[in-house]
């Protein structure tokens, strides 16, 4: 007989955890403490209210409910950190400091001894993180309390993590909830280990020791990590705070979680090709499992050329039916891949982090739209006008400016809200890497030179990993001027050790799995035509359409820039042909040969730039051979023998 699973209370019973030392104090000292059974009660918490007194019906329009989440700092006073509203659809939450409302690419320091490439709190401000660590625990424990126990990563792993947070900053603790799941208060086992981490949230020291700029401490010890997060925004804590657990966790154990979207995508003739889209924020991972944007007549615009103002178009009578499986993160976890040479993932959240800056008007987007405006649950909106007690409409951002938008306008949708959501591990056909290119022509000579479809070897797709080009225009950070990398995987931005250890589990997962096929696909431009995130939709439909990302020799042409590997001769989707200026950039009479080789240029010397710190003792002899190949100019031949595989179907 199977035994039965044993819980606890866990606002009364959490002493029987086995708590660290320092947890247990906070938990102890503090004037109260409370855990919620259900998702509402922290949406009323969020607006100062007890548990069960709002009315969330969306007829509901007398509720004009705000509360400030707001703190008395020392020789500051009284500050205002985020303004929550009540709407007919959910919370609105917005930041009266424009710099809160995006992640800061430097918000990350480490605040302990562990082996680290990242800036330590030591080299930033000139002591150990021991005093200020201290000071937020006393903190803490003067604060009353909501605390939310939840697993970081699916809940079948089984790595336990708590959130510690002010019950007047409560929203935070309903946005960690909706983006990674809670565990109700009387549902938690009995044996539940702290083996994620901790998460602990005081907004005072931004000012007091910070300069009022986003810090996020990450304190790791050898079962789990500790993250002291300084600011409200969930981006850099509650988000990417808990990747970088589970990057920490990867690490130990030896494994990853891949920073991408992943979607089945089913053709009108009811074959599934399972796409996942990794890339820098901004590189077009939710888009990937997002439906494909028409005009007004049902036509598809492909691109509008900057220089001519021509616009090119396309009839598409049916796109493909989508199966979203992930967003953002996904737990590649060695459980899943046992037994097949196919990647294996599954969706590291249980919530998704969905940008909406693109929506600018009704209509863009009516599937997501109607989510948005009718929701089965109140939905947390983030940098979104509202009026009090009205309806938070997803095209209307606040201004970070009088005339400028925010770029980053947020909702955080439920898993189990997505329609034809996807449960469980699944393979992966074909991995996509997704790059923002700028306007490139020939007043614009860029790095906007990569067409609508590239196959890439498996080395070259290690590359990319490592190079993770952040791309034109990010709308999700506070600062994205010229080429940067987001580092390897993309998500070194979030991991907490040394690149090179990533690295090598990046080299692992692609050579244990090399009949995953791989991809490049570009947003935004391509050349001189302003595709938005078109071409990434085109290249969906045109790979689910064929079944997989394998080609003749024949129907392939080398790129003239090496790092782009191949490029389809043509593209033919429901019997219409791409025109071929989205597909060969050199060919467009905006730019040219001349044009293009500039691009190229660029990312030769970008990639050399970007990869040479990965050259040290510790990299694995394979990825040592990749990179020295690069560095000389390789061939496509060169890095197709580098991870062999059969190159061409046939």
């Amino acid at each position: 007989m199977t035994a039965q699973p044993q819980y606890i209370d866990f606002s009364r019973d959490w002493p029987s955890l086995g708590l660290p030392a320092h947890v247990i104090e906070v938990l102890s000292a503090a004037p109260s403490l409370v855990v919620a059974e259900t998702r509402e009660d922290l949406l009323n918490w969020s607006l100062g209210r007890a548990a069960g007194t709002t009315d969330w019906n969306q007829g509901n329009r007398e509720d004009k409910g705000e509360y400030e989440s707001a703190f008395d700092v020392p020789g500051v006073g009284r500050v205002v950190e985020a303004v929550v509203t009540k709407a007919r659809n959910g919370l609105a939450i917005n930041f009266p400091d424009p710099r809160m409302r995006r992640r800061d690419p430097d918000a990350m320091v480490i605040g302990d001894s562990l082996p680290t490439d990242k800036p330590t709190y030591l080299e930033r401000f000139g002591e150990k993180f021991d005093k200020t660590r201290q000071k937020t625990l006393d903190w803490l424990k003067t604060q009353e309390l909501v605390v939310v126990p939840f697993y970081a990563g699916p809940s079948e792993l089984g790595y336990g993590a708590l959130l510690i947070c002010p019950r007047n900053a409560a929203f935070f603790a309903g946005a960690l909830a909706d983006l990674q799941g809670m565990i109700a208060n009387s549902q938690v086992p009995a044996n539940f280990k702290l083996s994620g981490g901790v998460i602990f949230i005081a907004p005072p020291f931004r000012h007091s020791l910070f300069d009022g700029k986003q810090v996020v401490v990450h304190a790791r010890c050898t079962t789990h990590q500790e993250i002291f997060a300084y600011n409200l925004y969930p981006g850099p804590s509650a988000k990417k705070g808990v990747y970088s657990l589970l990057l920490d966790i990867g690490e130990r154990e030896g494994w990853t979680t891949n920073h991408c979207a992943a979607v089945g995508v089913v053709t009108p003739y009811d074959n599934q090709l399972v796409i996942m889209h990794e890339g820098a924020s901004g590189g077009g991972k939710s888009e990937m499992t997002e439906h494909i944007h028409r005009m007004e007549d049902g036509r598809l615009l492909l691109g509008k050329n900057v220089v001519t103002g021509e616009e090119r178009t396309l009839v598409l009578p049916e796109a493909c039916h989508l199966l979203p499986m992930a967003d953002d993160m996904a737990c590649a976890h060695p459980h899943y891949n046992e037994g097949q040479t196919k990647l294996a993932i599954s969706d590291a959240e249980a919530g998704w982090f969905v940008r909406v800056d693109h929506i600018k008007h009704y209509g863009t987007d009516p599937h997501l739209e109607r989510l948005c405006l009718h929701p089965g649950r109140p939905l947390i909106f983030l940098n979104h006008y509202i009026v009090p007690g009205g309806q938070c409409l997803i095209w209307e951002h606040i201004e970070d400016a009088p005339g400028k938008p925010c770029t980053n306008p947020r909702v955080i949708i439920p898993r189990e809200m997505v329609d034809g959501i996807q449960e469980g591990p699944v393979s992966i056909n074909v991995r996509s890497f997704g790059v923002r290119c700028p306007p490139t022509h020939k007043e614009s000579r860029q790095y906007g030179i990569i067409g609508m479809l590239h196959v890439l070897s498996p080395a070259l797709a290690w590359l990319w990993r490592l190079v993770a080009p952040r791309g034109h225009a990010n709308p999700s950070i506070q600062d994205s001027k010229g080429m940067q990398s987001e580092g390897v995987g993309s998500y070194w931005a979030f991991a907490t050790g040394k690149r090179v250890d990533q690295a090598n589990l990046l080299l692992r997962q692609i050579v244990q799995n090399t009949d995953t096929r791989h991809v490049l696909i570009p947003n935004q431009y391509i050349g001189a035509w302003k595709v938005g995130f078109m071409a990434e939709w085109m290249a969906r439909e045109y790979l689910a359409r064929r079944g997989s990302a394998r080609f003749s020799r024949e129907q392939l042409v080398e790129s003239p820039c090496s790092l782009l590997g191949y490029v389809p001769k043509q593209m033919r989707v429901e019997g219409s042909l791409i025109p071929p200026v989205f597909l060969h950039v050199g060919s467009q009479l905006e730019g040219g040969v001349d044009v293009f080789e500039e691009g190229a240029r660029q990312w030769r010397e970008f990639f050399k730039r970007e990869l040479a710190p990965f050259l040290t003792d510790e990299l694995d002899p394979l990825g040592r051979k990749i990179i020295q190949a690069c560095m000389d100019d390789a061939t496509q031949e060169d890095y197709w023998k580098l991870i062999p595989h059969q190159i061409f179907k046939g």
